[in-house]
């Protein structure tokens, strides 16, 4: 999101569509994606494909022409069905992942957010694979585990194709509890640390084991609560992902773990 805010200037993207300018949209995210996958080459880099809220479109200039008022976004119209809804703005992106691995950066993964169902994961896997990207040398489609539905699809995702699968905390906390993360007179009851929370986390780590997929974690809870990292490691979780701030104690942390449960195991 910042980078497309950065690329449209914070105009609206489906304006840019209805401007006729779809070719410098792509061109332009497609430059600001190659920095990042320049930069870190040969190691992965995965874009997470744009993940707006409505009332977060609706922020940008232009978007209240183009986005409807809901009663809840963080459950609303997001995530892998807008992908779905709106192939032409996802199309875009595809795009401009083809072009930069097109331009010899193969590191550059894709990552759909926000995935409810099977049916709908299968719809926007087919547009991945009509723009190209699928049929590329060393391509990787993740999905993003913020939805507890997942604990029951994620052997038919896998079926479909995907390679890997990161955590979301903060929507699968939300999710789980029934509690809207935007509300401040909920907040005492958001807590990644519930055992319902952590429960679906290790579920969901050892099905991917299972199934032979890279498994991740985001969000703030590795950054706000080290305790988990030791747990997240035992459990067996490939990579985790912190805030900047965090990024030096977490792999201190994530070490120590490492080298208790060599001990252990000695």
């Amino acid at each position: 999101e910042f980078i497309m805010q950065a690329v449209t200037g914070g105009v609206h993207p489906r304006q840019w569509l209805e401007e006729g300018r779809g070719d410098a949209l792509r061109d332009a995210l497609a430059d600001h994606l190659g920095r990042f996958a320049r930069a870190f080459t040969p190691r992965p880099v995965i874009y997470r494909s744009l993940d707006f809220r409505s009332n977060e479109y609706r922020g940008m200039r232009g978007g209240e022409r183009f986005e409807h008022e809901e009663a809840n976004p963080m459950i609303g119209y997001r995530g892998c069905y807008r992908n779905i809804q709106e192939a032409d703005l996802f199309g875009i992106e595809l795009a401009a992942i083809r072009r930069v691995r097109e331009h010899g950066m193969s590191n550059l993964q894709l990552m759909i957010p926000f995935v409810r169902t099977a049916w709908e994961f299968t719809a926007c896997k087919e547009l991945v694979d009509g723009a190209g990207l699928t049929g590329m040398r060393d391509f990787e489609l993740w999905v993003m585990a913020e939805v507890p539905s997942i604990l029951y699809h994620l052997d038919d995702y896998a079926r479909a194709g995907i390679t890997g699968v990161s955590i979301g905390s903060n929507d699968l906390t939300q999710l789980m509890l029934g509690v809207d993360r935007d509300s401040q007179v909920l907040a005492p009851l958001f807590d990644e640390r519930d055992a319902a929370v952590l429960g679906a986390i290790h579920d969901i780590v050892c099905a991917c084991h299972r199934l032979g997929l890279t498994v991740s974690i985001c969000g703030q809870a590795p950054s706000v609560y080290p305790e988990l990292c030791e747990q997240l490691v035992r459990w067996g979780i490939t990579s985790i992902s912190v805030n900047p701030d965090a990024l030096a104690r977490t792999r201190r942390l994530i070490a120590q773990a490492e080298r208790r449960i060599l001990l252990e195991k000695s």
